[in-house]
């Protein structure tokens, strides 16, 4: 038999009220920043031609940066500037020439780690439409770095 909710002997109902700061002092979030479908014009490519001519990237970067602040204070400055995190990797991207887009993602994993404390980072770059012999709609690298 179901017991009433406002029945002093129902187990999941206590007459104790529920402090919700208390609660959130008791947890350690992890917080993960995500951008996703970053498009960047780049120079980056196994054959000079794509290097010279630069074609698109499209990164998606997700990077754990741990407890935060803001999941708290909720103040903006306690939190990573999600604008500055997509600048870097469009820096990094821009910076210079790679041959490989696992190299590329490498070097963006490490400025997330270098610049935001990033605990974990997975970077994913994807070339749509690549100069290819044969037609496919993208190809694609993905890298996961994690803090020493």
């Amino acid at each position: 038999m179901a017991r009433h909710p406002d029945d002093p002997e129902d187990d999941l109902f206590g007459d104790e009220e529920l402090d919700p700061d208390e609660d959130a002092e008791d947890l350690e979030p992890v917080v993960t920043v995500e951008i996703s479908g970053l498009s960047v014009f780049t120079h980056h490519g196994v054959e000079e031609a794509e290097r010279q001519v630069g074609q698109r990237l499209v990164f998606d970067v997700s990077f754990a940066v741990g407890a935060s602040d803001a999941t708290v204070t909720d103040r903006v400055e306690d939190t990573v500037d999600y604008a500055d995190a997509a600048q870097q990797v469009l820096l990094v991207a821009q910076e210079r020439s790679y041959r490989t887009l696992e190299r590329l993602c490498s070097v963006v994993a490490d400025r997330m780690i270098e610049h935001y404390g990033a605990e974990a980072v997975t970077v994913r770059a994807a070339k749509p439409e690549p100069p290819m012999p044969v037609s496919v709609d993208e190809v694609a690298v993905e890298v996961h770095r994690e803090r020493a």
